[in-house]
């Protein structure tokens, strides 16, 4: 998350200000505004006007605060509540999602956001969002308000078209209209783009989606103190996935072994592990929250992390074993599917497990993000 470039843009629809942790009922209210609306983030020791005052932490501060919005609302919210810092000022910058199950009350109250302020939900609103939140709609279904045809690259769909029709046999004309390639693969809704079509074939889509970036860093030695490279991915997640491998390849070692009469040169990690470890975190990552996929190369290892939560009831020890597909992205997997980044849903931890056995290496310590 990049804090400063958040408190720079001042309170908004999906972010709020909030001085001091003692205001933690408004602090609550803000997180059944957020859950109830698109989700957000909650900065606590910044001012309203954007003055970063910080805050006292103890060494149960953050859990504190997350246990005392559990027991507070209803259905139960399970924020993201992390330290930050801004020079030398800690922040405490909690993080909600948009909640599947609608209306959350907080403490006998239900509120939504309405530009920079929570506003207490009517009784008839209150029936109308129980009745729509039967009909659940995906993050990356939703319609990208801003956006037009015109930030859309013809050639990233063509590209697109040629794999697919290549890779799964797609009865798409690869020299269709846009328009019309984009009606078929259910990423427009009228003349509206879904935030898919975006994330896929955007010209720019960090100009809608801040949080759509991959960092990348190799550092030195085993702890994420001191890094050698450093780079931010940026663009459509389809080149994403090429660029992060590259670095990656980049900053790994190979060795020499003899197979049969032959000399082969292999990896320090199995690629095909790796590569389907970045399609996991991109594809399956929850983009309501506003921070970045990370990729760490150490001495030692290779971390891959996503922000978000696993979709319940998803546990990290499920992702070893065969367990049930449930995309967080299901346009964005579907894609993927078509383009031959993802072979079969469900199956991706158990192949990175089976891969890196194969390779030599134990098991991955554990499997972060989602895995469709």
């Amino acid at each position: 998350m990049d804090i400063e470039e958040l408190i720079e843009r001042g309170e908004t629809q999906d972010l709020e200000f909030k001085e001091s942790l003692r205001l933690k009922d408004e602090i609550g209210e803000t997180v059944s505004a957020f859950s109830n609306s698109d989700g957000g983030v909650v900065l606590a020791g910044v001012s309203d006007g954007g003055g970063v005052t910080g805050v006292d932490s103890g060494k149960n501060t953050l859990e504190e605060l997350a246990n005392y919005i559990k027991r507070n609302t209803d259905p139960q919210v399970f924020p993201s509540v992390k330290t930050v810092e801004v020079g030398e000022k800690k922040l405490i910058a909690v993080e909600v999602t948009e909640s599947a199950e609608k209306p959350v009350f907080f403490k006998n109250h239900a509120y939504k956001r309405v530009g920079k302020t929570n506003q207490m939900i009517s009784s008839s609103e209150l029936r109308k969002l129980a009745k729509e939140s039967g009909e659940r709609v995906y993050w990356d279904e939703k319609v990208c308000e801003d956006a037009s045809l015109d930030d859309i690259s013809e050639e990233k769909i063509r590209q697109f078209l040629r794999k697919a029709k290549y890779e799964r046999r797609l009865e798409i004309d690869p020299d269709i209209l846009v328009k019309e390639a984009l009606e078929r693969l259910s990423l427009i809704k009228g003349d509206k783009l879904t935030n898919a079509a975006i994330l896929l074939f955007g010209k720019e889509p960090q100009k809608f989606f801040l949080q759509t970036k991959l960092r990348c860093a190799r550092y030195k030695g085993t702890t994420p103190i001191t890094f050698i490279d450093l780079k931010i991915i940026e663009g459509d997640i389809i080149d994403q996935v090429e660029e992060a491998e590259n670095f990656v390849l980049s900053h790994i070692k190979k060795a020499a072994k003899i197979v049969g009469f032959e000399r082969q040169e292999v990896w320090e990690y199995p690629i095909n592990a790796l590569r389907e470890a970045i399609v996991n975190a991109i594809c399956h990552r929850d983009y309501v929250y506003s921070s970045d996929i990370t990729i760490g190369v150490f001495d030692d290892r290779v971390e891959i992390t996503n922000p978000g939560t696993l979709p319940e009831p998803l546990t990290p020890e499920d992702l070893k074993k065969k367990h049930k597909s449930i995309p967080r992205n299901p346009l964005v997997a579907n894609a993927f599917f078509l383009i031959r980044n993802i072979e079969q849903w469900g199956e991706g931890t158990n192949k990175i497990v089976k891969w890196c056995l194969e390779h030599g290496l134990r098991e991955p310590d554990k499997c972060i993000g989602a895995d469709g």
